[in-house]
């Protein structure tokens, strides 16, 4: 039987076991409408005094005393080991928003397969939140207003194209691959505006860009399409 997917209009809060500032994270708790946790990620929100609305994952990192503080049905465990804790989340949420908490820092592995996870879920719109950077999966076309200087980032999960404007290296004519030319380390040098042409490019930015992420996602065109 399939667990119970997430339903909001609102961005949902989705917690995981990594490291996560608990300042930043019960100001994220406090404000959210909806939250979810992964897996061990429930013990990070119940410490805040918040009773997550769901919580995914094969529960093998959440201790059976947290499981037992969770009232009934918020526990919605999924056994199968082919896919993350992360990844079990993002398929069993419906929002225009999903903002990760917990899966930057602590564990390089666990970064590389949440950053995987963003590319493989392209049609669920996903920012992870670390206490210094902002990651996210470029959308089709995003603008952004950002200071000169501002330290912004590309890095291709599979071989993909694009254009930039306001960057001290535009990426024009570049062919984007893991082994190949990546974008790391780039600089805002006006206004951005960042056209891919595939679901492939991951976006990277110091986490005090968020208010101004959120503003060019709320006004980006598009979005990729579902994966078949």
């Amino acid at each position: 039987m399939k667990s119970k997917i997430v339903h909001s209009d609102a961005p949902v809060l989705l917690v995981g076991g990594g490291e996560v500032d608990n300042a930043v994270l019960a100001q994220a708790v406090q404000a959210a409408e909806v939250v979810v946790a992964a897996d061990s990620g429930a013990e990070a929100v119940l410490t805040q005094g918040r009773m997550p609305d769901a919580v995914y994952g094969d529960m093998d990192s959440l201790a059976p005393e947290v499981q037992a503080r969770l009232d009934p049905g918020v526990l919605r465990p999924i056994a199968e080991q082919d896919s993350t804790d992360f990844d079990k989340c993002l398929r069993h949420i419906s929002a225009p928003l999903v903002f990760g908490y917990g899966f930057l820092g602590k564990r390089l592995d666990h970064q590389l397969a949440a950053m995987t996870v963003l590319t493989g879920r392209a049609d669920v719109r996903c920012i992870l939140i670390g206490t210094e950077d902002v990651v996210l999966l470029c959308p089709p076309d995003l603008s952004m207003e950002l200071a000169p200087g501002t330290r912004l980032s590309l890095f291709p999960m599979a071989p993909v194209t694009g254009r930039s404007e306001g960057l001290r290296w535009p990426i024009d004519g570049l062919n984007f691959a893991p082994s190949g030319p990546v974008g790391t380390s780039n600089e805002v040098t006006g206004p951005v505006r960042l056209s891919m042409d595939g679901p492939a490019m991951l976006l990277i930015l110091p986490a005090e860009c968020l208010n101004a992420l959120l503003s060019g996602l709320a006004a980006a065109p598009g979005e990729w399409p579902a994966r078949a």
